[in-house]
């Protein structure tokens, strides 16, 4: 018999490390928000980094997801240039 889980976000069923998990978790929220937004301003990518502070390049890879490439500081700091409000709910883990 096959036991299926369910997880409550994809970070959770790819990565063991809680710490890293958390991480990815946050920073991919974030940069789905950042996407959207960004997007919704329909404006060209150059335009869009002018407004953010970063380069072209740098806004090419958060619209392309490279998680890898954005710390949450710089992630939060750009959310925060973009009009956003980020705000960060701690809570005990469960047991």
């Amino acid at each position: 018999m096959v036991k299926i889980r369910s997880y409550a976000n994809v970070w959770d069923a790819l990565e063991d490390d809680p710490v890293e998990r958390a991480s990815l978790t946050a920073r991919s929220e974030l940069m789905i928000a950042l996407e959207q937004t960004i997007r919704g301003w329909k404006i060209t990518q150059k335009e869009a980094a002018t407004r953010l502070g970063i380069t072209q390049p740098r806004l090419n890879d958060l619209l392309k997801g490279r998680f890898s490439k954005f710390s949450l500081g710089a992630l939060m700091d750009i959310a925060t240039k973009a009009g956003l409000t980020v705000t960060v709910k701690v809570k005990k883990q469960a047991a």
